[in-house]
């Protein structure tokens, strides 16, 4: 059965400690130029994951709410479908596993999500796309994820998707504070992490007015069919840009030296 994580944003007071964590779990560096928390932080290569602070209206008075993000490992991926080399697969367990040595680096993933996770390593030499892997390993042993463990608050709950649906379901249903959707429920077809707070979803940064529909079967029946014939394609035009390049500078050499060659034989005589 396909697991997920219900996060409750009413609980959740900004420590960060579920941003130390991922970095610890996956080895990603911490950059103080880019700060995983804070009023703006950003997804980046070495950000998988980011606690954001908001302030929102309420009728009483203004409140601070914080809001995690990460890529939302979405039921029918759109990621996964636009990647042709099938570097991102979505497995059984609910994780949308990324898998560098299958990469050809064309970054159609980055286009395709429609929650912009993806980030590329521009900085790099043999850069890689990277993205929260939800921490699939633990998964496969039965364990929460890293940044799901350590929080001291009980913000996030890990466990199967639809059990977690139906007690956010019941949680909304029973106390008049929490706004009556579960974000993530049906956007873009569901998506393993679900949300729930008492704050409009719009006005804490979430990208609302979503499809429902899986994005996959959009773009299946459209362009993305024939991403595996644009690759080819542009393989064989980076193919011939080379060798018509490397044949150029061949005749430019063999000129060159021939030129040499008569230049040094009208000396000798």
């Amino acid at each position: 059965m396909a697991k997920g994580v219900l996060l409750d944003l009413t609980k959740c007071i900004g420590c960060g400690s579920c941003t130390v964590a991922c970095k610890l779990w996956n080895e990603t560096k911490f950059d103080e130029k880019k700060p995983a928390v804070g009023d703006a932080p950003k997804l980046t290569s070495e950000n998988w994951t980011v606690v954001k602070r908001c302030e929102a209206a309420t009728a009483s008075q203004p409140v601070w709410r914080f809001v995690k993000e990460q890529c939302l490992h979405c039921e029918h991926p759109a990621c996964a479908s636009a990647c042709f080399s099938k570097a991102l697969q979505k497995t059984p367990e609910g994780p949308v596993v990324y898998y560098p040595h299958l990469c050809v680096g064309c970054r159609y993933c980055m286009v395709a999500c429609p929650f912009n996770v993806p980030k590329y390593q521009w900085e790099k030499a043999l850069p890689l796309v990277t993205k929260c892997q939800m921490c699939s390993t633990r998964l496969a042993q039965g364990e929460a994820p890293a940044c799901v463990a350590v929080c001291p608050t009980g913000v996030m709950k890990f466990g199967d998707r639809q059990a977690l649906l139906q007690e956010a379901k019941t949680t909304i249903q029973q106390n008049s504070n929490y706004v009556k959707t579960i974000y993530g429920e049906k956007e873009v077809g569901g998506t393993a992490w679900m949300y729930i707070s008492d704050i409009p979803f719009q006005e804490l940064g979430f990208k609302t007015g979503l499809t429902t529909k899986a994005l996959p079967e959009y773009t299946h029946g459209g362009f993305l069919q024939y991403t595996p014939l644009i690759a080819v394609g542009w393989g064989a035009i980076l193919s011939g840009l080379y060798l018509y390049t490397k044949r150029r500078k061949e005749n430019a050499e063999t000129k060159q030296k021939a030129e040499t060659e008569k230049h040094d034989r009208s000396l000798k005589s």
